[in-house]
């Protein structure tokens, strides 16, 4: 029988019946809301300290058909595996369980009081030290797997999820709607299909990241794959400039913010890798346009915001800046420019 672990009864009698919850160990539930791929509830223990419990969707909960396999639930727990020995200390969940036949696994509930990143960036609560936390976490991840490629390029060299999870919805349907950018996007598909330089986590943005003590906990590790680290890069800088044009009161902190991220990253260097500024520049302009145009829109953008991102992009990506500096200077005085 398929489980729904937002079913709250289902769930404790099947953690009870795996044998998760000892004799006379009670448990509590809450659903998660915010995220589209997976169902996701925290259980408290009568014990003490809580999970979290990820189950994958087959089906995305969006408004266009979006689907993926649900055993990358799979990937996501080698990839907790793995990052206890890559990532800072305490910036990623302890994994519990997984059971891959009911595509869930259980991780280690991040302690209160916490907040989301994500959250406090829309509040404009930009803080220069979270923000070097974020480039520095990134850095380390990719450099210390770059370090031990002859390990973990084997288990992770499926890119199944990637593909579906973000080259598709993303890049594709982006260039399928704008034509302009059609030859942009082939060319840089094609060149981060051939980049394979370390681990890349797929999703990185602040809405994976969780505020506890003042340190990161870094979250959503289903599209990690061994491939191009500029797209992580792009990734992140798309959050921070998309917010530079949605709050334009706090665009310059956003801006200082982009240029923070790049910086702290740079403190530890991907050696030998001389196109990564380009390419990271380029999955920016590619992300910013992705999350306008793409199978996900970024949701707190209006219909003004969302145009007026494409116009920018669609008018860099003809002659693409290969500087950061230059990136987020040429963003945020188009962003100041009349339509």
């Amino acid at each position: 029988m398929v489980l729904n672990i937002e079913d709250a009864p289902a769930l404790l009698a099947y953690l009870r019946a795996a044998g998760h919850l000892a004799a006379g160990v009670t448990a509590t539930t809450r659903v998660l809301r915010g995220g589209v791929s997976n169902r996701t509830v925290w259980v408290g223990l009568s014990t003490g300290g809580a999970w979290v419990l990820k189950q994958a969707l087959p089906k995305l909960r969006v408004e266009e058909d979006w689907f993926c396999d649900p055993a990358r639930v799979g990937r996501e727990a080698l990839a907790l595996r793995w990052l206890q020995q890559l990532a800072p200390a305490a910036s990623v969940p302890q994994l519990i369980f997984e059971d891959p036949e009911q595509h869930l696994l259980a991780m280690s509930a991040v302690p209160e009081p916490q907040a989301n990143w994500k959250e406090r960036l829309l509040a404009g609560d930009v803080q220069s030290g979270q923000v070097e936390q974020f480039g520095r976490w990134l850095a380390q991840v990719h450099t210390y797997s770059r370090a031990r490629q002859a390990e973990l390029r084997a288990p992770f060299a499926d890119r199944i999820y990637f593909e579906t999870l973000r080259l598709d919805p993303y890049y594709r349907v982006a260039a399928s709607r704008n034509p302009r950018a059609r030859k942009f996007y082939e060319e840089l598909t094609a060149e981060t299909w051939a980049t394979r330089l370390c681990l890349v986590h797929g999703d990185y943005s602040p809405k994976n990241v969780l505020i506890h003590q003042g340190k990161l906990v870094v979250l959503d590790f289903e599209v990690m794959h061994f491939g191009d680290p500029a797209f992580d890069l792009g990734f992140g800088l798309t959050h921070l400039l998309s917010k530079a044009n949605h709050l334009p009161a706090c665009r310059g902190r956003f801006a200082e913010a982009a240029l923070g991220f790049w910086k702290a990253y740079r403190e530890t260097p991907m050696l030998g890798d001389a196109g990564l500024e380009r390419r990271a520049v380029e999955h920016a302009l590619g992300c910013l346009l992705a999350r306008v145009d793409g199978r996900s829109p970024l949701e707190y953008l209006s219909p003004d915001e969302r145009e007026t991102q494409r116009r920018v992009v669609l008018h860099l990506i003809e002659r693409p800046p290969t500087a950061m500096a230059e990136l987020v200077d040429s963003i945020c005085r188009l962003l100041d420019a009349p339509a």
